[in-house]
């Protein structure tokens, strides 16, 4: 299909989006911030239409794109407004609509549908939607339906629950819709702020769409929503993303930043570098030899076993079972930071690989895995870096053909020293960064999100601290293991109430030192209260400089002044008694390296 003259799906490549950040009625700021994107590298801009009179400025926003070269497509955003999306379908390439609050309620209301009521209620949305869809069929215009986690309706929440399941069902009678009236120019989205949620739900999209037949075929959007900012926010997202794009699944791609929009662009491009599509394309099918469910979560049913510790000689620590996904370095690693363990916080190594007894095996190896099979007792195994294969494929396969008591032990990159011409297979140890974060976050945390994995080594990254601080990342963002405050934010649109990204800072520092604790920082109620199902507490624009506070997605304080907010913020928390005092900051160390 094409948005304006960008082609989607098929044969074209993975394409990059984003959205711009300011009001939607300032139109040079608009016109402005769209062609810094086009530069950056985006190829689809998007841009908010709350209301009839913003999505009336969208013709002289486009006109000024147009008339200064810049033939970027543009993607009306949609919430609650028919009349909203009508009107931005006269001047836009996209209009984005979200099922869970177009022409639909979302109220929190518990109640049962009859069958009778239920499509009394899809004859409404049908008779709201329908029209959106003939405009957009008469004019070539495109349309995303994009399904929120945090914006499901109460009619979808109440048969199917706040589940994948849910997701998939609320776009798919969109679509049934579309397609009834012969409209087949749209994409489909699935996001989620949780990478688990998210993933599952574009697995189970796929499977829905194989199953009703060929011509179902339609592109797919990705993207992990209110992922945050800085390096969490580039696991998150590359955990989600880049873990569905390394299956074949996805044809276009945003990496939501709460950052100035330009700084998503070369994060999503690095992503789609960093993925050799096809390389790992098991799960179009989603077929039964999967050693894990792809549709629900489940952490692979291992035993419980003792290896050595780091501590004193003698010392050992439990993995696998129920017990935490730990963190391994090779002993080189370790010998460089050993005298610095007592210092270095939550993000300690706990295992030396040399010291662990783990057998390393070629998982086409039949013999040896038989080998392990018939031993009695669970032994701690994991892929060698001996080998020519993706890391993804080839961990999934050990999973599958070993028995499910024997603790697995994931890596981020195979034979890492050497240099090999397949990104899909073993590489060349990356001296980027952001290379080396995105790889190990999509091979790690796919594997997590699948339940595999007892123990983790980064050895694609040579310093240690950093390589320390991404593994602890990397459980955290898969939400394998908890040992930092949890921040759930979104990035900034037209539609935000206050500066997102100096909010967040201002929330950080008066929280960071909450371990556990989830909190939600969102510029507007579209997604909060259910992207805030999650978390413990939330922060939300509910007016121009006034903030609403949640606890869960239950709101509590109301029309607070921005000044107060955070303030009011650590009061909330201490009244549910999850406020503790900041530690005195120890006299500051070296950095590890």
């Amino acid at each position: 299909m094409k948005v304006g003259n960008v082609g989607i799906g098929g044969d074209n490549p993975i394409r990059v989006q984003s959205m711009i950040t300011c009001d939607t009625m300032d139109t040079e700021a608009s016109i402005q911030q769209t062609i810094e994107l086009a530069e950056a590298g985006c190829e689809i801009v998007r841009i908010t239409a709350p209301t009839v009179k913003d999505s009336r400025n969208l013709e002289h926003i486009v006109k000024g794109l147009r008339e200064r070269g810049c033939n970027v497509p543009i993607v009306a955003d949609i919430h609650f407004k028919p009349e909203a999306a009508m009107e931005a379908a006269k001047w836009v390439e996209k209009v984005r609509i979200n099922p869970g609050n177009y022409a639909d309620s979302k109220k929190f209301v518990i109640r049962e549908y009859t069958d009778e009521q239920y499509t009394a209620e899809l004859n409404r949305i049908r008779e709201r939607f329908s029209p959106l869809v003939e405009l957009c069929k008469t004019r070539g215009v495109a349309m995303r339906i994009g399904t929120n986690h945090g914006s499901l309706s109460d009619r979808i929440l109440n048969r199917y629950g706040d589940t994948p399941l849910g997701m998939v069902e609320s776009a798919l009678e969109f679509a049934r819709i579309a397609r009834d009236l012969d409209y087949h120019d749209f994409v489909f989205s699935m996001k989620a702020s949780n990478p688990k949620v998210m993933i599952a739900a574009y697995r189970l999209l796929v499977a829905r769409l194989n199953e009703l037949g060929p011509d179902w075929n339609y592109p797919l959007h990705l993207g992990v929503t209110e992922a945050g900012e800085g390096e969490d926010a580039r696991i998150k997202s590359s955990i989600g993303i880049g873990s569905l794009l390394a299956d074949g699944i996805g044809d276009t791609i945003r990496v939501s930043l709460t950052e100035d929009s330009p700084h998503e662009i070369p994060v999503a491009k690095a992503l789609i570098e960093n993925i050799n599509k096809t390389s790992n394309s098991q799960l179009s099918t989603l077929n039964s030899q999967l050693p894990f469910d792809p549709f629900s979560y489940q952490r692979r049913a291992t035993e419980t076993i003792s290896v050595a510790g780091i501590g004193d000689p003698g010392q050992r620590i439990e993995l696998g079972g129920t017990q935490l996904i730990r963190v391994v370095v090779r002993q080189a690693t370790f010998d460089k930071i050993a005298h610095k363990i007592d210092r270095m916080g939550d993000y300690k190594p706990e295992i030396v690989y040399e010291d662990a007894n783990i057998i390393a095996i070629d998982p086409r190896d039949d013999e040896a895995i038989a080998k392990l099979n018939a031993q009695q007792s669970a032994q701690f195994v994991t892929v060698t870096d001996e080998i020519d294969l993706p890391v993804i494929a080839a961990i999934r396969l050990l999973a599958a053909k070993l028995h499910a008591r024997h603790p697995i032990l994931l890596k981020d990159v195979f034979n890492c020293r050497a240099s090999v011409s397949d990104p899909g297979v073993s590489q060349k140890r990356p001296t980027d960064f952001l290379k080396t974060l995105l790889t190990a976050s999509t091979n790690i945390g796919s594997l997590l999100c699948d339940g595999i994995g007892d123990a983790i080594l980064v050895q694609g990254e040579e310093a240690p601290g950093q390589a320390l601080r991404l593994s602890y990342n990397i459980l955290q963002a898969a939400g394998s293991r908890i040992f930092k405050t949890d921040y759930v934010a979104c990035p900034s649109c037209g539609r935000t109430l206050f500066n997102l990204q100096t909010t967040t800072a201002k929330i950080k520092t008066a929280t960071l030192h909450l371990k556990g604790v989830k909190i939600a920082i969102m510029g507007c109620i579209v997604n909060g209260p259910g992207e805030m199902a999650d978390a413990d507490f939330g922060y939300v624009g509910g007016a121009p400089g006034k903030v609403n506070l949640y606890v869960g997605k239950t709101a509590v304080k109301f029309n607070i002044p921005e000044a107060e907010a955070v303030d009011r913020l650590k009061d909330l928390i201490r009244e549910h008694g999850k406020w503790v005092d900041p530690a005195p900051q120890p006299t500051p160390v070296e950095a590890v390296s």
